[in-house]
């Protein structure tokens, strides 16, 4: 994209959310706000009664936001370098808060001036319009835009840009011609991604309590596991996609998690939002036709999910306990939807198991994190110091959930159970060795960020879990 000769004298104006960021400064400060404290929610009607501005200026005053962690749209930033090497004025014009708009623009180094919102008058559409006229005359600037907001702005610009436009920017741009900056857009692995479909996989916990009580072809049993299989997975991805809006700034700093559809401003917010909305409703859906109890179980699932969203994954322990929890509460659900009873040796063979794997999961973070001593993983309550502590805690738990497994195995119920109950012995070897595969690979720096999704993944993780359930199949129903 070269400037062209004459550009050098025509400002090049420049909008900030939605244009030279994949993203929304005011959704982000929101949800920021939310994260620093939840009772702010109740603050927002208010705010809003003092219209679009009152609201961006209420949240600006209480948070602050990092400008390096943004996701800039790397063609138009280096346009914009390029330009401004050139000798050509750039300006950044836009109806964030100006606070957050200053902070941008001394992160990039880029703007001779900045118009932005201040007080209560929203520097959006006919007032941005107004104010760039006002500094440099009718067509006496070049836009770039991407929204319907910025319609107006276009008109009244020599040249107009578009950048990733919505709807009614994308139209304007049709009828008139314009130059458009290419972006890369959504698809169908995208809407995925958000959706975290493979972790739907855990919700295959509800089924526990039917295979367990050998219900295998109670076709009642079997559809009260759909259904609640439906409704975990739709609440659970609805509580990611949430979970992402108050992880966008820490996700940007990942080397992976920096991909994930929010934080590369591939999907926006509203749409997260929407989204998040529509699944909720088909987890209810799904619910109604499930006993009552399935309903408390899946309360309790949300309040807990927003909870552990909201604060204590940043607490030390605590969140490491609630996932080894949630995983259990997947188990309670299966037992509320079918009915069937789960016993002691269930509930504390899942806590020890999944205690061990959020254990993991941990001890990777800190062992992939670049931290000074005494420096905490960001957004955790974790040090490096932690590493060895979090290591014999893990494998204690690994240890644990197998003795567990054993005694049970030495029990009367599985005498009754089971007509071969020697067939159900080699499980607790089984479960050792798959526990204890994953920490061995944890220490080699081997292992997927997300022990769960290594297991799924990993085909000797496969094997072990396919002969598991073979030994237990088998030892229920030869005679």
């Amino acid at each position: 994209m070269d400037a062209r000769s004459d550009n050098n004298a025509i400002p090049l104006a420049v909008d900030l959310d939605g244009t030279l960021i994949a993203g929304d400064l005011l959704w982000e400060g929101l949800f920021l706000l939310i994260r620093k404290n939840p009772l702010y929610l109740f603050c927002i009607p208010f705010w809003l009664s003092k219209g679009p501005a009152g609201l961006k200026q209420a949240i600006a005053a209480r948070i602050d936001i990092d400008p390096a962690s943004l996701a800039y749209r790397d063609v138009l930033v280096s346009r914009l370098r390029e330009e401004r090497a050139n000798g050509r004025k750039i300006v950044l014009a836009t109806g964030t808060p100006r606070k957050f708009a200053d902070a941008v623009a001394a992160h990039l180094g880029l703007f001779d001036a900045v118009l932005a919102t201040d007080g209560l008058e929203n520097l959006t559409s006919g007032r941005k319009r107004a104010a760039l006229v006002a500094a440099y005359g009718d067509a006496g600037f070049d836009y770039v835009g991407n929204s319907r907001h910025d319609l107006k702005v276009f008109d009244a610009s020599r040249e107009a840009i578009v950048v990733a436009p919505d709807r009614h920017a994308a139209r304007w741009q049709a009828a008139h011609g314009c130059e458009i900056v290419e972006t890369p857009k959504p698809t169908l692995k995208t809407i995925l991604k958000m959706l975290r479909v493979h972790q739907w996989l855990k919700n295959s916990l509800i089924a526990v309590p039917m295979v367990l009580s050998h219900e295998y072809f109670n076709e009642d049993m079997l559809l009260a596991c759909v259904l609640a299989f439906i409704s975990f997975s739709a609440a659970a991805s609805a509580i990611y996609i949430i979970n992402d809006f108050f992880d966008l700034a820490l996700d940007r700093r990942h080397p992976t998690k920096r991909n994930r559809p929010f934080a590369s401003g591939l999907l926006s917010i509203p749409f997260g939002l929407a989204s998040a909305a529509i699944l909720l409703a088909i987890s209810l859906g799904a619910a109604v036709f499930l006993p009552i109890e399935f309903a408390g179980v899946l309360a309790l699932y949300l309040v807990a999910t927003t909870a552990y969203s909201l604060a204590v994954k940043r607490m030390l322990l605590i969140d490491v306990l609630m996932l080894a929890g949630l995983y259990t509460v997947r188990i309670l659900a299966g037992a509320a939807a079918t009915g069937v009873d789960v016993s002691f040796w269930l509930l504390a063979f899942s806590i020890f198991f999944f205690l061990s794997l959020a254990l993991v999961k941990r001890y990777v973070e800190l062992r992939s994190s670049v931290l000074s001593p005494g420096e905490r993983i960001a957004g955790r309550g974790y040090r490096t110091e932690d590493q060895e502590i979090i290591a014999q805690a893990g494998m204690a738990s690994a240890f644990s959930a197998a003795l567990v497994l054993a005694l049970y195995i030495d029990s009367a119920a599985v005498r009754e159970l089971y007509p071969h109950p020697w067939m159900v012995w080699p499980l607790a070897p089984t479960v050792l060795y798959l526990t204890m595969r994953v920490w061995i690979l944890a220490r080699r720096d081997e292992m997927h960020d997300d022990p769960v999704v290594f297991i799924i993944r990993d085909w000797r993780s496969q094997v072990v879990a396919v002969t598991g359930a073979a030994l237990l199949f088998l030892a229920g129903w030869i005679g």
